[in-house]
């Protein structure tokens, strides 16, 4: 029985003669005039050969995989609606660019209504819902630290309450109006805001300055973790206050940890869905949300509005250092928390323009001025009530509401809450981004559910994110314990976004005097705030800590190795790399590697070939080709671009590629890569490449294809130091977890060659070796007397002259002949036995 190696053996063996069998058949008269044999068919070979002179391949087009087509029918409806909205804007920006403006506010008007910045009623419902999530769910646990770090309501008298009203009323102006909204909004990257866009405008002006941003945007991702963690948990704990719920939730302390982890399971579940549909959905809701804090706060406060001398800032500061204070310094951590959303605030300016945050801003702060100031009169009104000191988790926010009200005010917390936790994971998604831009983390699968770029989707991300939120709420089981850790890691942040906008202010505005201002007083505010936040590090900044050192040994790690494998790559200019290349593509006596041999390369300049693609064409075996190609893909901001770039040098075998996408567009390189070929085909740049064998994508114009990945790997001789040394392996080990641009360019169809090259920066010197010579013994080891030795042995006479020529005298031939096939008779077999026996003896 055959075995299916052996099927496989004959099968080849048939496939590699049948062009040569095809073509004796045409020359024997077997082929009719139609290329149709004209005897029955009766084998596989000749199934092919007929195959063969119909179609001029082995196989059937129908019977494989069809190349990758290009059709305009392709188009998304979505892409054509916003090609079309596009056309839209553009129209209505120049009618207002046309029209004349007679005052001084309407050229102002109309250059605000024609740049990024302009307000629309739209866009301030989207900013609602995506910038203000953060800072509109502070008064749900505001007021409720206060208490507890008091020691209990009790001890929240008049001028506790009035004091810490102050620090707060302050603080929410000095940070997050004139910091963010007046200051640092003004210093954007192409509308783009945050402490990574940031870090872009300033790093050429000192090498340093990666550092705090490097630790600021670590502090950012981490303590995002906890904004749904104690958003979520602190509205759902609302349900506690419902009479009808109070003795259910008794019997079942758990039970709002249970609810609280569906809500964010499902929270993250959808997030690969987008967001965009429900956008203005969601801004309408935190509308209503901030509307409904202003009532209530103003319902609350009643009649007595004496609660408004909280605004004379002697309140806070005598507050602050007196004895009366039972939290003492760890009162501005309380403080802080409402401050937490302006740094989610400056890092989405991008995604709505800084012109609708201006327009919103006075509406939200008035807002939250007034629910604080509400919650504050309610501790006062009940600083001495017996039955409210009773309650445990007392949360000021839901208790100061009428029984009636709760019911409401527990829902819109509860989507408050989710909205609020959305806006940090979309920013947490941006920010990863940003950071992978910055060659800071590892390039990771990136999805755009949505028409913006801000709106996108990042697998790994979103599922990290998920498992570290679920991690908080098990650990910290409710939203005190929470708020408790909440702040620590976004302090730091915040003094490293201080450091950057006055490096901006120093070098890039040349206002050295008003650096000197800003840095002195918001560092000042803000290192207090570290100080006081620093408290927590016990009751559970540890974990936020764990977390930012986690994703700042990431980010170190991935940038130093980038920095080594740099400093290591050279590029060649087209005088050094043609000739050796012309050489190879003429050499016949090297077989075909591949018709079209392609590298996937970073490098986007045009004009040059990396060294590693060179060596990788020479190296072992040489990697000849028809055509070698350097393909680059650059991902663009317009959501639908489609282009591409090629230079030849002069030449039809050496092509350098690049491709500019949209973040929309799938980055199917294979698929581009054929329509390139195709086009070059047909303006006589690139030969045709007729093939008759079967291939992944049949194509009758174009050859085989085969992808080269190289990755440069650490060796030994390396010269680099240790530490350097250890952030390549630890970068090596972090992009073997983050995934391969195999699939994300959809290339593991065509089984590409992923090639390791050495990274040796600089080799290290090494010293010679010195030679020790052997000892001279009575007995030397020399060939004459090796041979001599034998010689005797066998009896033969030795001459000397002869074993030096290296002649073989015939007399030994025939000593040998004889020692080869001895004649084996029962005496001789005896003998050697006996022989054999005293050898052993005298061994």
């Amino acid at each position: 029985m055959m075995s299916e190696m052996d099927a496989d053996n004959n099968q080849d063996s048939g496939l590699a003669h049948l062009a040569k069998d095809t073509a004796q058949q045409a020359a024997e008269g077997k082929l009719g005039d139609d290329g149709k044999t004209d005897q029955p068919v009766t084998t596989t070979a000749d199934l092919l050969a007929r195959d063969l002179a119909e179609t001029g391949a082995i196989l059937p087009p129908e019977g494989i995989t069809k190349a990758p087509k290009i059709d305009e029918r392709a188009v998304s409806e979505e892409e054509r609606e916003a090609k079309r909205l596009a056309e839209e804007e553009a129209k209505r920006t120049a009618e207002l660019q046309n029209k004349k403006a007679r005052t001084p506010f309407g050229r102002w008007w109309r250059k605000l209504q024609t740049s990024q910045d302009k307000i629309t009623w739209g866009m301030m419902i989207v900013a609602l819902g995506v910038v203000y999530g953060d800072i509109g769910t502070s008064p749900l646990y505001l007021s409720q630290s206060f208490v507890a770090g008091q020691g209990g309501i009790q001890y929240a008298d008049r001028a506790a309450v009035l004091g810490m009203l102050s620090l707060l009323f302050w603080s929410v102006t000095l940070i997050t109006t004139v910091k963010y909204v007046f200051i640092a909004m003004r210093i954007d990257n192409k509308g783009e805001g945050g402490i990574f866009a940031l870090f872009s405008l300033v790093k050429r002006y000192a090498k340093w300055l990666w550092i705090p941003a490097m630790i600021g945007g670590a502090a950012f991702l981490a303590d995002s973790v906890l904004t749904p963690a104690v958003s979520i948990s602190s509205a759902v704990e609302g349900l506690r206050t419902l009479k009808p719920l109070e003795g259910v939730f008794a019997a079942n302390p758990s039970l709002t940890l249970v609810i609280t982890t569906i809500i964010i399971v499902v929270l993250f579940l959808i997030q690969s869905r987008g967001t965009e549909s429900i956008g203005k959905v969601f801004g309408i809701v935190v509308l209503v949300w901030f509307t409904f804090l202003a009532i209530t706060g103003i319902m609350a406060i009643g009649t007595d509005w004496t609660i408004f001398e909280a605004i004379n800032p002697i309140y806070g500061i005598e507050f602050l250092f007196s004895a009366h204070n039972r939290a003492s310094l760890a009162i501005m951590g309380t403080v802080f928390l409402a401050t937490t959303g302006a740094e989610a605030l400056y890092s989405d300016m991008g995604h709505v323009g800084r012109g609708n945050i201006y327009a919103t801003w006075p509406y939200i702060k008035v807002c939250l001025m007034l629910n604080y100031f509400g919650q504050g009169q309610w501790i006062i009104q009940n600083q001495l009530n017996v039955e409210v000191e009773k309650i445990q988790n007392l949360n000021p926010f839901f208790q100061m509401m009428p029984e009636a009200v709760r019911y409401g005010a527990v829902v819109l917390s509860v989507v408050a809450g989710v909205i609020a936790s959305q806006a940090l994971i979309t920013g947490a998604y941006t920010m990863v981004s940003e950071a992978t831009g910055l060659n800071w983390m590892p390039h990771l699968q990136v999805r755009y559910p949505s028409r913006t770029r801000g709106q996108l989707y990042i697998p790994v991300v979103n599922w990290v994110l998920m498992v570290a939120t679920l991690s908080v709420l098990f650990i910290f089981q409710d939203s005190e314990r929470i708020t408790a850790a909440y702040g620590l890691a976004l302090t730091v942040t915040m003094i490293t976004t201080t450091i950057l906008l006055a490096a901006y202010i120093w070098w890039g505005k040349q206002l050295r005097i008003t650096a000197i201002v800003f840095t002195i007083v918001f560092l000042a505010i803000q290192i207090l705030f570290f100080i006081s936040s620093m408290s927590k590090f016990m009751t559970g900044g540890w974990f936020t800590t764990l977390i930012g050192l986690a994703i700042f040994g990431v980010m170190y790690t991935w940038e130093t190795g980038t920095k080594v494998e740099r400093s290591q790559r050279r590029h060649m200019s087209p005088e050094d790399f043609l000739p050796a290349l012309n050489v190879l593509h003429n050499d016949e006596n090297i077989p075909l590697y591949a018709d079209n041999v392609v590298y996937l390369t970073s490098d986007t300049e045009l004009r040059r070939l990396d060294t590693d693609i060179f060596y990788s064409i020479f190296s072992d075996h040489q990697k000849r080709a028809r055509a070698w190609w350097a393909v680059s893909v650059f991902v663009t901001d317009d959501p639908y671009t489609r282009e591409y770039s090629v230079e030849n040098f002069g030449t039809n075998f050496l092509f350098r590629v690049r491709i500019r996408l949209g973040f929309k567009v799938s980055q199917n390189v294979a698929t581009y890569l054929h329509q390139i070929m195709h086009e070059l085909i047909d303006d006589g740049t690139l030969p045709p490449q007729t093939t008759i064998y079967p291939q992944v994508d049949e194509d009758p114009e174009i050859g085989s294809i085969k992808y080269v990945l190289i990755h440069k790997e650490l060796m030994p001789e390396s010269n680099i130091p240790s530490s350097g040394a250890i952030a390549l392996r630890m970068k090596y080990a972090i992009r073997k977890a983050a995934g391969s641009p195999i699939k994300w360019f959809g290339l593991s169809a065509y089984n590409p060659l992923v090639e390791v090259q050495p990274l040796f920066v600089s080799r290290s010197p090494v010293a010679p070796l010195r030679r020790v010579k052997l000892r001279k013994t009575k007995k030397n080891i020399t060939l004459e007397g090796v041979l001599a030795q034998k010689a005797a042995k066998a009896g033969i006479p030795v001459d000397l002259a002869v074993i030096q020529s290296g002649e073989v005298p015939d007399h030994a031939k025939n000593a040998q002949t004889e020692q080869n096939v001895p004649e084996q008779t029962s005496d001789n077999q005896s003998d050697n036995a006996g022989n054999n026996q005293e050898e052993k003896s005298k061994k």
